[in-house]
């Protein structure tokens, strides 16, 4: 089974911060062979709040999902975004 990365954020308090994460984090995506999904874009939301910008990234497994997640390379990304967004982030397993 695929598994899915799939992180919607709450709040993002610095851009530049969110561009220099996203360099960072597209060269790991690649290494660990994920795909994207959806990437920001145009939104409309029916239920909820709204949320500023919705990550989904493929997988070819939940294994392979989790460890782009715990990799040195996401890990380096990911410490860029701290203090500068809030989000949930999951890793889910599906078809």
């Amino acid at each position: 089974m695929k598994g899915y990365v799939v992180c919607v954020y709450k709040s993002i308090s610095n851009e530049e911060k969110l561009k220099e994460y996203a360099v960072k984090a597209k060269a790991a995506v690649e290494k660990y062979k994920g795909n994207f999904l959806i990437r920001g874009g145009k939104v409309k939301t029916n239920e909820g709040k709204a949320s500023p910008r919705t990550v989904v990234i493929e997988f070819p497994s939940f294994d392979q999902a989790n460890s782009f997640y715990q990799s040195k390379e996401y890990q380096e990304a990911h410490s860029i975004l701290e203090g500068f967004v809030e989000r949930h982030h999951q890793v889910i397993e599906g078809t």
